[in-house]
Order: C-alpha cells, then structure tokens, then sequence
C-alpha cells in the first residue's frame, strides 16, 4: 500500500465537507495510520521534531507532527476539534479542566497513551498536554477543524498551571529546542 498524501488531502476535505464534525476525518486518519509503512514511505522517516504544515485553510489544517525523542509539550488547547493519528512511536496525552474559581489554573483529567496505529478524536473544548516518553522520534498527523495556527487560544505554564495566550512562534522554538536537546544527546 503507497500513501498518497494530495489523496489523503482530499479525503480529509471530502469527509469534512460531507460532515463538520470531527466523525469523518477521524476514518480517514484511522486508514491511514492502520499502515504506518505507507505513511512513512510517503512522509519519509522522521528526522526532525517539528510541526511540518501539509494542508491549510480556515476550515482544516492537516499537520505531520514530529516528537523528539523526551519532548513534552505543556497544556493547550486548539479551540477546534482535532483527529491525532499516529503512524510511528508514542504519543502520552494528559488531559486538563480548569479549577472553577482559580482564575484560570487547570487540573489533571485523565490521560491517554497513543501507539502507532491509533487515531483518536479530541473535543474542541479539550485541554492537554504531549510527552514523546520514547529515545526515538514520535510521528503522527494531526487535523483540525480550523485554521490551527490563526486561531486565538491558551497554553497553561507547565510549573504554576497559570493561563496564557498561546504563542505559535514560542510552541516553533520549543521544537527546535527539542531538536537542539537531541543533536546534543547523538555526539
């Protein structure tokens, strides 16, 4: 089986289209990764942690996502729903809800452990952090229903859980630094 990546595209658009929830595109993800071989034909073996853009518009952004081998990413969330698929290593989720009175601090809700092969759906209203907790690069696609990266939301400081506004260029050097870490850990 080959991975066609303007297939899988097109797919992901047709099953949006088709319904704006999150049911659809979660199938379709769900085929793709059910063959991590292909995907890493067609995406190419994982060198480099990062948030490499496949498809963007405001109704769906299509990521590859790349985690460095330790690489954890504090809680956010997307302010849309969102498929993760992964097609190679692990991907441990904990889940987040907001302390009511605390002016914005958030709480651990539950967490979930992705292997490859899994895809799962998070809710537009879900609050999580990653950890890559393998020595080898994490690789999963990742859709969302919006523009993922003009979309206004939060990240919660990982030692006081405080909230504040998510920075796109900040989350950018968080992988570079990742990498960084990695290249350093190889010598």
């Amino acid at each position: 089986m080959i991975f066609d990546l303007d297939r899988f595209i097109e797919d992901c658009r047709a099953a949006h289209a088709a319904d704006r929830s999150h049911k659809h595109v979660c199938e379709v993800v769900r085929r793709a990764v059910s063959e991590p071989a292909a995907v890493l034909k067609g995406l190419g073996e994982p060198k480099r942690a990062g948030l490499h853009k496949v498809h963007q518009s405001n109704e769906l952004t299509i990521l590859n996502v790349v985690w460095a081998p330790g690489m954890t990413i504090p809680p956010h969330n997307h302010e849309m729903w969102a498929v993760i698929g992964i097609y190679s290593g692990r991907e441990d989720n904990t889940f987040w809800r907001r302390v009511p009175d605390s002016g914005g601090k958030v709480e651990v809700a539950g967490t979930k452990v992705l292997c490859e092969k899994d895809a799962t759906p998070l809710g537009q209203s879900i609050i999580h952090s990653v950890t890559n907790p393998i020595p080898r690069f994490t690789a999963a696609i990742h859709v969302y229903g919006g523009d993922f990266f003009n979309q206004a939301r939060s990240e919660w400081d990982p030692e006081t859980l405080s909230e504040g506004p998510f920075d796109t260029q900040l989350a950018l050097r968080r992988f570079e630094a990742a990498n960084d870490t990695w290249l350093k850990t190889q010598q």
